[in-house]
């Protein structure tokens, strides 16, 4: 049996899922959004203290609570149940309606609107939900940089690679973790940074704590440059370091 979530179902999913995560944060369990930020926090000054004891039981313990946190919401349960009708709709069907394969004859037919050829290139990074990720300590080719990841701190070195001319982008998303990003001195830069709770160092200039805030900076000669770099990142806890090699 071919199960497929198509779309549709996603998207009412998430409506409905939206709206059953307001009404637990307002009604049913107004304590969720503390317990979250706790364990957000545990983990956040948990990482900072490793490897000592205190730092590896606060990591954890955080890991610990905001898992039991998502176990316990209603919210999960309803996608979960959601999920399970969905499955259970979709293997009703097939047994009415198996499908059925039959050999088809290929007639070599003219594409009025052929497709674009186009080459798949390998990402430098992947999104990832656990553990630190850096670009390679050796010459690599370059490709633009857009990822997600959980918790765990991204590090990426433009010193050992060639930019090509023009704007490159690096665009990080992360929940918990630090972000590095290292650029040769002849490059200009342009970073917007979003951050719920953190610290940014850009080029010198320091912000020793972040709550909630958007932060640019552009260097001067940035629009008149023919290699530049603009970077991306969005945290909700986390230190941005950006600075010069």
């Amino acid at each position: 049996m071919k199960s497929r979530i198509n779309s549709d179902f996603i998207s009412w999913a998430l409506l409905f899922g939206i709206i059953f995560l307001l009404l637990e944060v307002s009604f049913f369990n107004r304590g969720l959004i503390f317990s979250l930020l706790v364990s957000t926090g545990m983990m956040y000054i948990g990482r900072k203290r490793m490897p000592l004891t205190s730092g590896k039981v606060l990591f954890w313990g955080g890991v610990l609570t905001f898992f039991i946190s998502i176990v316990n919401m209603m919210t999960l349960k309803f996608f979960l149940l959601a999920l399970l009708i969905h499955l259970l709709i979709q293997f009703a069907k097939s047994k009415k309606n198996p499908d059925r394969i039959r050999p088809i004859v290929k007639e070599k037919v003219i594409d009025p609107n052929p497709k674009t050829p186009v080459i798949r290139k390998q990402p430098l990074f992947e999104n990832v939900l656990f553990g630190e990720q850096r670009t390679p300590e050796h010459v690599y080719e370059w490709n633009d940089i857009n990822i997600q990841a959980g918790i765990g701190d991204t590090v990426i070195d433009l010193s050992y690679t060639v930019l090509p001319k023009g704007e490159t982008v690096i665009f990080v998303r992360n929940f918990v973790g630090n972000v590095k990003v290292l650029i040769p001195y002849d490059i200009e830069v342009n970073v917007s940074h979003s951050v719920m709770a953190g610290t940014a160092n850009i080029l010198g200039h320091e912000d020793g704590r972040v709550f909630n805030q958007a932060i640019h900076f552009q260097t001067e000669e940035y629009e008149k440059a023919e290699q530049k770099v603009k970077i991306f990142t969005s945290f909700l806890v986390g230190d941005l370091e950006v600075k010069r090699v």
